[in-house]
């Protein structure tokens, strides 16, 4: 068993999502026997992490963190810089997965399907891919600043809200998709290898961050019915674009399968969610780790890795 130090927090929209995860990706840990110093963290330095380290003396460190900078190369960097294991994906990786436009053209370079996109630039009135589309930054997760426009005054709408965020986020970028109907289909995969599809069915609307954690009536079918073949087929692709990306340890694909069976990637997250209404944990759990298990199997995961 190890000492773990367990972050949480972040400078990020997500960090009270971040919290929630440490808090029971924690008690996870100490379920399954491990020495856990838990830490709500902002945005750390090098030498600020590493003295949180050797004060919880610490030999392996699971960054529960979400966003551009907890889950999109900047910690990961920090964490690189104080040398002790990790869990994740390293800085690159990490950099890649959180772009998704980024992540858009490695997918289509490795022969995966997904869907047209474009920047769209703050006091645009106008969009270069037409209704119905999707507007969301490029650089978050969890759904934050999402727009799903289907027809020309709900895409009016959004542009309006679009100029609002980025006047007060001057650094956020956002970009407009080619919104694919269908059904939403998430898989995780850890160390390489797909878990259990989970279909994801929001009681209404879409899948935006209420949906996510502050509702509870979207509902969550582990390993779906579909049609032959397409199962396996979203574990190869899966695999494949995190490898493409080059993403370690756990990482969860998010799909659109639409009427004629095709499937269409959107994004990948390399710190999923470890909440109670998380993804990543309900794919594990049916294929039998239950979330003190796949806990101690991501810190496993880090040690054998070492700090490289």
């Amino acid at each position: 068993m190890s000492r773990v130090l367990v972050l949480g927090g972040g400078p990020d929209a997500e960090r009270p999502v971040s919290v929630e995860s440490a808090s029971a990706v924690a008690e996870a840990l100490r379920s399954a026997g491990h020495e856990v110093a838990e830490r709500t963290i902002d945005g750390p330095g090098v030498d600020e992490l590493a003295s949180v380290a050797a004060e919880a003396n610490a030999e392996v460190i699971f960054p529960a963190l979400h966003g551009p900078w907890g889950e999109g190369g900047p910690m990961q960097a920090v964490l690189a810089g104080v040398g002790l294991p990790f869990v994740g994906s390293r800085e690159r990786a990490a950099r890649v997965a959180m772009d998704k436009l980024a992540t858009k053209l490695i997918a289509a370079s490795a022969g995966i399907r997904t869907a047209e996109a474009c920047v769209v630039h703050a006091g645009e009135t106008a969009c270069a891919i037409g209704v119905p589309v999707v507007i969301k930054p490029v650089l978050e997760g969890s759904s934050v600043g999402l727009h799903v426009c289907r027809d020309d005054a709900s895409l009016a709408e959004a542009l309006r809200a679009v100029a609002a965020d980025v006047r007060a986020h001057p650094s956020r970028v956002f970009m407009a998709e080619r919104m694919v109907a269908g059904r939403e289909l998430t898989v995780a995969v850890l160390d390489g290898a797909a878990l259990p599809i989970v279909e994801v069915a929001p009681a209404e609307g879409v899948y935006d961050f209420a949906a996510k954690y502050e509702r509870d009536d979207t509902g969550y079918v582990v390993a779906p019915e579909l049609p032959a073949g397409v199962a396996e087929e979203l574990g190869e692709l899966s695999e494949r674009l995190v490898g493409a990306i080059g993403a370690v340890h756990l990482c969860r694909v998010d799909f659109m399968l639409d009427s004629a069976g095709s499937a269409w990637v959107l994004e990948a997250n390399t710190m999923p969610g470890f909440t109670g209404h998380s993804l990543f944990p309900l794919a594990a759990a049916r294929a039998g780790l239950d979330l003190p298990s796949l806990c101690d199997r991501l810190v496993s995961l880090a040690v054998r890795d070492g700090a490289a």
